[in-house]
């Protein structure tokens, strides 16, 4: 176990280690400087080369990147050009409404995904196989900024349900904050739900042509028990994973949500700082976006081991 753990930590540094360096070079491959945006056209070569020395982009480009990584290793992201404070405390600002907003979508996909991926396996070739299949395909083409636009003008414009945009005044009860996150992951769950609904049901699939199953139900079990028992607990291992790799995809995916529905968070301060070239920003969240994604993998990895004991770490 030690030494399996071990090896996946190596693994999980080496990549961080490999987006670091794609993350720099692409920040600084995209056109634009952000001190131009920062001094505005008005400003004079003397004004940019101070500002530039300033932040220390007068240096070379090996140079920033090892300046970058070694404060990196100590816990540092840098300081944001536009913002002037910290880049961790910039996240940390804006990590409540990310964070809120992605358990609600990962909440709302499972509860629409694994029922209805259940019941299409069950009922294999019907009209209601065909109706969740069909569900999930559209699920899978449509686009986020679209069905928000269309949540938007029904349930928040038209019968004024929710808020049109933002996350509740500043210091507003949760329940106020909750409320107005409502929209937004229905979106992200909704899209999401397909990716589960077309695992679900595969995993299922598979498990239900199992002898043991046959077995079951030759021994006079209930139906409901066989298939919530017997066969859905052992489809769980890729059941588990497509439920992991969802609440990564929520935090990608929260970039276009938050940016339709004017929600103060990471998704939106991207976006504002792609905007502005502020590299600090950007390097740093997207380094932390990655490692989160690489810990839940690591996280899904140990949990097979709960999931089913047939599997060896």
């Amino acid at each position: 176990m030690l030494r399996y753990i071990a090896s996946r930590a190596f693994g999980m540094l080496v990549v961080l280690a490999i987006v670091a360096v794609l993350v720099f070079i692409l920040t600084r491959a995209a056109s634009g400087d952000p001190i131009s945006v920062l001094l505005g056209d008005q400003a004079t070569a003397a004004d940019i080369a101070r500002v530039q020395k300033e932040y220390g982009l007068d240096k070379p480009l090996p140079l920033q990147f090892g300046y970058w990584l070694r404060e990196v290793l100590q816990g540092n992201l840098g300081t944001s050009i536009f913002l002037q404070r910290p880049v961790t405390q910039a996240l940390w600002e804006r990590a409540e409404p990310t964070a809120l907003l992605a358990l609600m979508a990962v909440g709302i996909a499972a509860l629409i995904g694994l029922p209805c991926g259940i019941v299409s396996a069950v009922f294999r070739g019907r009209a209601v196989d065909q109706l969740f299949t069909g569900i999930a395909m559209l699920g899978a083409s449509i686009p986020s900024f679209w069905l928000g636009l269309v949540l938007i003008q029904i349930f928040a414009v038209s019968f004024g349900w929710f808020p049109v945009s933002g996350y509740g005044a500043p210091g507003a009860p949760l329940a106020e904050r909750l409320h107005a996150l409502v929209l937004p992951a229905t979106v992200l769950g909704l899209l999401n739900s397909a990716l589960i609904i077309r695992f679900t049901r595969a995993s299922m699939l598979d498990v239900l042509g199992e002898d043991y199953v046959r077995t079951a139900r030759s021994k006079g079990l209930s139906e409901s028990v066989v298939v919530l028992k017997h066969a859905l607990r052992n489809a769980l291992v890729p059941i588990v994973t497509v439920l992991g790799l969802t609440i990564a995809l929520m935090i990608g995916g929260a970039v276009i949500t938050e940016t339709v529905f004017g929600l103060p968070g990471v998704g939106n301060l991207v976006v504002n700082a792609v905007l502005r070239r502020d590299y600090p920003v950007i390097q740093g969240a997207l380094l932390v976006i990655a490692a989160i994604y690489v810990l839940i993998n690591f996280s899904i990895d140990l949990l097979y081991a709960v999931v089913d004991p047939r599997v060896k770490l």
